[in-house]
């Protein structure tokens, strides 16, 4: 895998977080909301690592 894929690959699911952040927002997701709040965690932790190894790639 080359770095520009690794680098789309990662923009992709960095796009997709903003749903996650919109399913945290509701109060009717019971035990889900654990998972949800996961998926955010392991995003962020993800972002934070590949701008360590990319820091010329910008993500917004």
């Amino acid at each position: 895998m080359t770095s520009e894929t690794i680098k789309a690959k990662i923009l992709a699911i960095a796009h997709k977080r903003s749903v996650l952040i919109q399913l945290s927002a509701q109060d009717n997701l019971g035990n889900l909301t654990i998972d949800v709040l996961q998926a955010l965690e392991e995003i962020n932790d993800l972002i934070a690592d590949f701008q360590k190894t990319f820091p010329d790639c910008v993500i917004d």
